[in-house]
């Protein structure tokens, strides 16, 4: 099966990971043109020298979480306004709530709920011009079954979700459509870190029996961006092998 895009720019944020890094090449592969963002502008070399592809084919721009107003620079800097966005962006606080400090519960939801509604505004508006546009955003099966220390992780994936839904519900008459994709354990990044600490107990559970490939995952994410897939909107479909649908 052929895939079909209707547009050519992709916005992934949380461009860092290696998640983003194969679905970059993959974009690439298909006549699209990914524009990866990094926290950290120390990090443009090293994310440069990571992805496999010619200079002119991707491009590389700063955002920073804890300004609200880094939201609009980015638009502002990018050469072009997105057809697609693909939503890979998520701290690390993984703590008890009982033990979590305050400063950081604060900080933590700020960034990671608050500043992704403002780039969705920015985002939505921008495909409003064109009465076109894709978003997808990368959740996890912790959303509906964390973890113990996961609590923060797993309401920042809900309210993100809402917030995919939501404008999915609000824009699709106008040609612009939502989705959420909730991967299990993928062998990449903090998953397979934490898969190497327990990974026979955590197998067992998987009815397919072994982790998904960032591979895997990324194709899956292409086919959702594609003309193909239109009609999954304001949703969200669940990728883990079975893990969450026994006991």
């Amino acid at each position: 099966m052929k895939l079909s895009f209707s547009g050519h720019r992709a916005l992934i944020l949380g461009g860092t990971c290696d998640l983003a890094i194969c679905l970059a090449v993959m974009m690439a592969d298909n006549g699209l043109f990914p524009v990866l963002t990094s926290r950290k502008k120390s990090r443009y070399r090293d994310l440069s020298d990571r992805i496999p592809l010619d200079k002119g084919k991707y491009e590389i721009v700063h955002i920073d979480l804890s300004d609200p107003g880094s939201a609009d620079t980015l638009f502002d800097t990018v050469k072009d306004d997105p057809d697609y966005l693909v939503d890979f962006a998520q701290g690390d606080f993984e703590r008890l709530i009982a033990a979590a400090d305050s400063e950081h519960v604060y900080k933590y939801f700020e960034n990671n709920i608050s500043f992704r509604a403002l780039v969705l505004k920015r985002a939505a508006r921008a495909m409003l011009k064109k009465r076109m546009g894709r978003l997808i955003f990368v959740s996890s099966t912790a959303a509906g079954m964390p973890n113990p220390g996961q609590g923060f992780y797993a309401a920042s994936k809900l309210a993100s979700e809402a917030l995919y839904r939501s404008l999915g519900l609000e824009l699709g008459e106008k040609g612009i459509t939502t989705m959420s994709l909730r991967p299990g354990y993928v062998k990449t990044g903090r998953g397979e870190k934490y898969l190497k600490s327990q990974e026979e107990e955590i197998i067992e559970k998987i009815p397919i029996k072994r982790a998904l490939t960032k591979k895997e995952v990324a194709e899956t994410i292409m086919f959702f961006l594609s003309d193909s897939a239109v009609g999954f909107n304001a949703t969200t479909v669940t990728m883990d092998g079975g893990l969450t649908e026994g006991k």
